[in-house]
């Protein structure tokens, strides 16, 4: 076992700016569990056969949010998120996903396309980041 401390054991700076670029961009996957599809449903007061119809696809034996022509999020509408606060954790834990925290070269990778990591945002504090890290971890791997 290594006693090698994370880059980033100081915490890092990051302030969601609302500005929806992390719903825009290259194709992808929003990976969704039956459990945020059901709180997504609600949220927009659907049946989830409903939602699953118009907004879900299958890849394998997982579920993922359609994505617009653009590769843009399904529910990007005027640069905002129409399901915000029933959002999938994948969306939730964002910019604090492993591939960003890899280095602190791949988290200014990352700042490249997210205004919200900046020298000016709050400092977000180490086991905030964890929390956020081990979350997305714990999600990828109960989708598999």
């Amino acid at each position: 076992m290594s006693d090698t401390k994370p880059w980033y054991i100081k915490g890092l700076r990051f302030a969601c700016t609302e500005c929806g670029k992390c719903c825009t961009g290259t194709p992808g996957y929003v990976w969704v569990t039956p459990d945020e599809i059901e709180k997504m449903a609600f949220f927009l007061q659907l049946s989830i056969q409903e939602f699953s119809k118009r907004y879900i696809k299958r890849v394998g034996n997982r579920f993922s949010l359609i994505e617009k022509k653009n590769y843009d999020c399904v529910f990007l509408k005027e640069k905002k998120c129409q399901v915000y606060g029933a959002r999938p954790i994948q969306c939730q834990t964002f910019p604090y996903w492993p591939e960003h925290l890899k280095s602190s070269m791949h988290w200014k990778e990352a700042a490249k396309m997210c205004e919200g990591i900046s020298d000016n945002a709050p400092l977000v504090s180490f086991e905030q980041i964890e929390n956020q890290r081990i979350n997305t971890c714990a999600k990828n791997r109960s989708d598999d």
